[in-house]
């Protein structure tokens, strides 16, 4: 199985590389070769590497950038995407799209199934939604994977965020009526793997189970570290942003579940996550 990864340097595609399975070959360039906003360079790349599946990976991910440069974010989610399906298409490999909770507006008052109304409400998942009917349209052999709130050891991301700033200051104030999946990177490359070895196309949502607020998440990322820096929860209306995420961005898995395909609790990926962080500090 020869696999063609965007965002080969992010940290689903980080994931991907190491956790590849025996037998299988990971391609993941860097964005000097992989720029999917180029089409005939993306074409040129696909032709010579021949992947059996291409996961699409790579995004412009910063959700209030998006709102601020929402052509950036177009050209990079929707029209990169629509590329990336195109050669899927053209040179029969199979597809995989990362996309997010973001699609949803929030306001439902229980998790987001794989089929609910698709409302986004920022720049952000109106481009990535983009990029799935882009996928839907072009590619028939195709796996959408919706996230969330996406960490790893080292990346730029929520979990190491909170680390360095507890390392600054006593005390900090995070969201506490915003909700999502915490999903560590490891699992979720994990659970793509388990997907593409049967080709059971459509739609899927693959996060770690569970919920919680962010304040939720920073008070379990300081307790399980042992950091003493108190966390104050404040509403969402104090945490002045250039995009409004969802409220309610809680994802249900029920069709890769159907599968026999499950992502471990949250707070477990999350101990497992900064051990190894740990174990990856110098000495």
């Amino acid at each position: 199985m020869r696999i063609l990864v965007t965002g080969g340097t992010g940290q689903v595609g980080r994931a991907l590389q190491r956790l590849a399975p025996p037998g299988y070959s990971i391609v993941a360039p860097g964005s000097d070769r992989c720029d999917v906003t180029d089409f005939d360079a993306f074409i040129r790349l696909v032709a010579d590497e021949q992947p059996d599946v291409i996961v699409h990976a790579g995004a412009m991910t910063d959700v209030d950038g998006c709102e601020r440069d929402p052509e950036r974010a177009f050209r990079i989610n929707a029209t990169g995407t629509q590329h990336v399906a195109a050669a899927a298409q053209q040179f029969g490999a199979a597809l995989v799209y990362l996309s997010t909770n973001y699609v949803f507006d929030g306001e439902a008052a229980e998790p987001y199934h794989e089929f609910a109304e698709r409302r986004p409400i920022n720049v952000y998942g109106r481009s990535k939604l983009a990029g799935e009917e882009a996928v839907r349209a072009i590619a028939p052999r195709h796996y959408i994977v919706r996230t969330a709130m996406v960490y790893d050891e080292t990346g730029r991301n929520f979990v190491n965020t909170m680390l360095r700033a507890a390392a600054e200051r006593p005390s900090l104030t995070v969201v506490a009526d915003q909700r999502g999946n915490p999903t560590y990177a490891g699992d979720l490359a994990a659970g793509i793997y388990r997907l593409i070895e049967q080709p059971a196309y459509g739609t899927y949502h693959l996060v770690n189970e569970g919920s919680a607020s962010w304040y939720e998440w920073a008070t379990e990322i300081f307790r399980l570290a042992e950091i003493e820096t108190r966390v104050e929860p404040i509403p969402a209306a104090e945490w002045h942003r250039a995009a409004r995420p969802p409220a309610n961005g809680v994802l249900a898995n029920t069709a890769a579940a159907a599968l026999g395909i499950t992502l471990p609790p949250w707070q477990d990926a999350l101990a497992r996550c900064l051990a190894r962080r740990a174990a990856l500090q110098p000495a």
